[in-house]
């Protein structure tokens, strides 16, 4: 074979497939060389019709033709592969193949064992019974490839799948297609109908015409079936199928699965050159057996199908019709599990329904798929009778598991499977084979978890059967108080993991099982448990911290205070010191415990809250916020750790910042007294985050962090490396060490990536990109800015504002402004008053960019007033000054000597109020610059520097004072 030829030979069958092709040529060569070229014609057939253009296999097969006698069959097999060569190649056949038709040409002698029949006329049909079909076949072209392939090589294939996936469909369909490879016929015997396993033979031999005692075999001699085996069908479809090339179909052999073994097993000992493709929802447990399960349609073809039985069932339909079209049809598709006699059931209802109304109406799918054809079997024309056939299939045992099963959300493990599904821990080892059974029976779906270990889920159709006979059984109550406490403990006994070296799989772990924790959580509060409910909250508190979940620790907190009294209702009293977790050991808790549990409850609702301003405007609300600050003391066991520790958020709230860091100081202290080595790590972090904003207590905060780090890493708590970094990266940020913070940001980020942490990553990745900006390097500080906002993640607003900024100052003001009108409605909506300032002073700078002063006043006067706010001058202090400066410019800005001599005060009382180790960013520098020269332009360069010069000496109070002039 020519190079060419062979390197197109080579491009036909896959890389990883070569081998085995070699290996399957070199088999039939021996055959033909055996005189065996009856038995290697169809698989040669199957292989060459994959294979077009190999011309060793090609050839082979036209010698298996001559050497069956099949002369005229092997001349119109060359024309063939040349006319494929010709088209796909531009070549002729090489040397071996025109050797070969040379010899069909002159009609040499062929072996003598194989006498010469007459060649066949063509076109023939391919004998069988199977009947043609009257829709489309959609989305298994896949899976019709694969087990062309099967069908060369193993003679035992079982088509496994749950009721409605497709099974019979996929099997006539791959039969047919294979049909050729099989002289005797393809044939199908359904065995649905058939109630006893005893008539399973004679089923099948009625499906195949062969009752008559005279049988046809392979060629056109006839057999008389012997005397003694006239009434035994066995026996007679044995004699029938032993000298025939044939593929017979077992169709739905579940309820006869035993029969159905037999029968196979049987057969093909005897049989030879018979192979059996079944179907089943479990395996047969034949020895050989070759299973390939059938899967639910993915999406697209899922889709597809409801597409096209749509478009039959109510012409004109479209799936893309329009947009709620399109999204009623996917949740359709996607809620009944891609099964298509569920889809197609679905599909009939258009005749009625809107996409829309048949999504809305599954959650009573048994009522509502009820319109199936009537000339298909009884229990395929509703969805109910597809799944009341399987279960009727089973024993009791199996039922009482699967109806149990359908408690879980997101599947279980087999330790939940056995805590759950058991009577009691001494009927636990059997739940392992029934699930094993049920798996078998397609009825529950295993698959492996990320951890290696096997879940088993149901499919929502099933769920919601097996729910229905929970009720029916009684058994809804027990079975959920068992699912409740399973999952309380799993939470419970995780949680420590949390901090420290198994983190990473501790989050794993809550992530998988997170459907099933939120689960039990509704069953708790739905029997009024707060002891239940308290302790998953409190379990949960830092696996929501740490995953931004916020919403999630509010809706529960919100819940479990609704099962108790509210432990800070004045006048509460002030809280003992506890040295036990409240989650220390599963409930009932003690007296003592249970109000503690309470108030660390009602912390974490009050950290999870809308914090806008006019939510602690009121008398009411500030009184309750000084009840919590007030019911504990630092330096307690309870206030060093999570979620106690949440107390000082309501310190801040009420305003007692100048406490803060003696509080701080305390817990520090604490936490080495007590040997809390990851408690003082995370208060070591909390101080530095709060000495970080404090330009003159910068230094203390890289103190604090570094040894944050230190002892975060020695535990292996990649979380609490990432936020120590990142605080020591913000302190060397308030310095103006901009290349050491990009050298923390950058590295914390590292962790949080290995710690799959994305609300992390992206509040890192903000900071990192900020620093940039600062360095000279904007562009790529930009990019990334960008990449942030435009992930899916809570934590886009900061990085939005910071890309807002950036586009400001590289004269981009329009798209500026349109960040910052998606950022005024994210901050209004969801986080605390103190950024409406931040907000609105970056709308001001944006005015006083394009020119535009008095906008720029009117916003810059509401922005210095709201920097004012007891957080602001703890978050930012220095927000006070860049105000005044904002103000500043745009007085200077529209002119004239008052507004103009304010200016210069301003920025000469900015001046002096900075922070003491302030380090201005380059956007504080030119606003500066910029308000200093538009005052300079009215005033002249000694007026602006005896008005700068009087200003030098004003209090913020007084400074502000200043500017209640130009207010509306």
């Amino acid at each position: 074979m020519s190079p060419r030829r062979r390197a197109a030979a080579g491009r036909a069958a896959p890389r990883w497939e070569a081998r085995r092709l070699d290996a399957r040529r070199n088999r039939l060569r021996a055959e033909l060389a055996l005189g065996r070229a009856d038995e290697a014609l169809p698989e040669l057939v199957a292989l060459c019709a994959e294979h077009p253009i190999d011309e060793p296999l090609q050839a082979l097969r036209l010698r298996a033709l001559r050497d069956a006698g099949r002369t005229a069959q092997a001349l119109a097999a060359y024309d063939e592969v040349r006319t494929v060569l010709a088209d796909r190649l531009g070549t002729d056949p090489g040397p071996e193949l025109r050797a070969l038709h040379a010899e069909l040409l002159r009609q040499d002698p062929v072996r003598p064992a194989a006498p010469a029949a007459p060649p066949p006329p063509a076109p023939v049909a391919p004998r069988g019974n199977l009947r043609a079909r009257l829709t489309s076949f959609v989305g298994r072209e896949g899976e019709i490839d694969a087990l062309r392939e099967d069908l060369s090589h193993a003679r035992l294939i079982t088509l496994l799948g749950p009721g409605g996936a497709g099974k019979t469909r996929l099997s006539q369909e791959t039969a047919e297609s294979v049909a050729p490879a099989w002289p005797d016929g393809v044939w199908l015997a359904e065995l649905a109908p058939v109630d006893d396993p005893d008539a399973v033979p004679e089923a099948v031999l009625t499906a195949l015409g062969a009752r008559e005692t005279v049988l046809r075999g392979a060629g056109a001699e006839e057999l008389r079936v012997a005397e003694g085996n006239a009434n035994d069908p066995l026996a007679r479809l044995t004699e029938h199928c032993s000298r025939r090339r044939m593929l017979l179909l077992l169709d739905n052999c579940e309820h006869l699965v035993g029969a159905a073994a037999a029968l196979a097993d049987h057969l093909l000992a005897h049989c030879p050159h018979l192979t059996v493709l079944a179907t089943s929802r479990e395996p047969l447990g034949v020895p050989g057996e070759f299973v390939r399960p059938v899967e639910p349609l993915p999406d697209p073809m899922a889709l597809r199908l409801f597409a096209e039985r749509g478009a039959a069932a109510r012409p004109g339909f479209r799936t893309d019709a329009d947009e709620e079209t399109a999204a009623a049809a996917a949740e359709i598709c996607r809620r009944l599990d891609g099964l298509p006699l569920a889809i197609e059931l679905a599909a009939a209802r258009l005749r009625m329904l809107t996409p829309r109304q048949i999504a809305d109406r599954l959650d009573d799918r048994f009522r509502l798929l009820t319109s199936g054809a009537r000339t298909v079997l009884p229990r395929q024309q509703t969805l109910r009778a597809v799944v009341d056939w399987s279960w009727d299939l089973l024993d009791e045992p199996e039922r009482a598991v699967l109806r149990r099963l359908s408690v879980f959300a997101g599947g279980c493990t087999l330790t939940a499977a056995e805590a759950v599904c058991a009577d009691g821990p001494d009927q636990a080892p059997e739940v392992a084979g029934l699930l094993g059974s049920l798996v078998d029976k397609s009825l529950v779906v295993a698959a492996p978890a990320e951890d290696g270990e096997m879940r088993y889920r149901l499919l929502e159709t099933v769920g919601e059967y097996a729910a229905a006979r929970l009720d029916e059984a009684a058994e809804r109550a027990p079975v959920v108080r068992r699912h409740q406490v399973f999952f309380r403990e799993l939470v419970r006994t995780t949680e420590p993991r949390l901090r420290g070296a198994g983190q990473r799989s501790a989050i794993a772990l809550l992530q998988r099982e997170y459907e099933n924790i939120r689960t039990a959580l509704r069953h708790a509060v739905a029997a009024r448990d707060e002891q239940e409910t308290l302790c998953m909250v409190l379990s949960l508190c830092w696996y929501w911290q740490m995953r931004d979940l916020g919403s999630d620790a509010l809706h529960w907190s919100d819940a479990a205070a609704t099962l108790g009294p509210d432990p800070f209702a004045p006048p509460a009293e002030p809280a003992p010191s506890i040295h036990e977790r409240c989650t220390d050991a599963p409930p009932p808790m003690g007296p003592e415990l249970l109000q503690e549990a309470r108030r660390q409850a009602g912390l974490i609702r009050l950290v999870s809250m809308d914090h806008a301003a006019e939510r602690w405007s009121d008398e009411a609300s500030m009184g309750w916020l000084r009840v919590i600050a007030d019911t504990y003391r630092a330096g307690q066991p309870q206030t060093c750790r999570i979620p106690a520790s949440l107390w000082f958020f309501a310190v801040m709230l009420v305003g007692e910042t100048g406490r803060l860091r003696e509080l701080l100081d305390e817990t520090v202290r604490a936490c080495r007294d007590f040997g809390y080595v990851w408690e003082l790590a995370a208060a070591l972090q909390m101080r530095a985050n709060v000495l970080a904003n404090r330009p003159e207590w910068a230094g203390d905060a890289r103190t604090d962090a570094d040894e944050s780090v230190e002892l975060f890493r020695r535990l292996g708590d990649d979380w609490g490396v990432a936020e120590a970094l990142s605080a020591r990266g913000e302190a060397h940020e308030r310095r103006g060490e901009y290349a050491r913070a990009a050298e923390d940001f950058q590295v914390a980020i590292g962790y949080a990536e290995q710690l799959g942490a994305p609300s992390q990553v992206a509040v890192l990745r903000t900071r990192y990109a900020a620093v940039l900006t600062e360095m000279g390097r904007g562009a790529e500080g930009e990019t990334i800015l960008r990449e942030v906002v435009a992930g899916r993640h809570d934590n886009r607003s900061i990085a939005r504002l910071h890309l807002a900024m950036w586009l400001g100052r590289t004269d981009r003001t329009g798209e500026a402004r349109e960040q910052l009108d998606v950022l005024r409605g994210e901050f209004q909506s969801e986080t605390m008053a103190i950024f409406e300032g931040v907000v609105l002073g970056a709308m001001a700078w944006l005015d006083n960019q394009d020119g535009l002063y008095t906008d720029a006043l009117t916003r810059g006067l509401v922005a210095l007033e709201r920097s004012h706010d007891r957080l602001s001058q703890l978050v930012a202090p220095q927000m006070s000054v860049i105000s005044l400066v904002s103000v500043a410019r745009s007085l200077a800005g529209i002119g004239g000597e008052r507004r103009a001599t304010t200016a210069a005060r301003l920025l000469g009382a900015g001046r002096a109020l900075l922070p003491r180790g302030h380090v201005p960013t380059a956007m504080e520098r030119d606003d500066w610059a910029r308000a200093e020269e538009l005052a300079v332009a009215v005033l002249g360069r000694a007026a602006y520097e005896t008005a700068y010069a009087e200003g030098g000496g004003l209090r913020l109070e007084e400074a502000t004072a200043l500017v209640d002039a130009y207010r509306e």
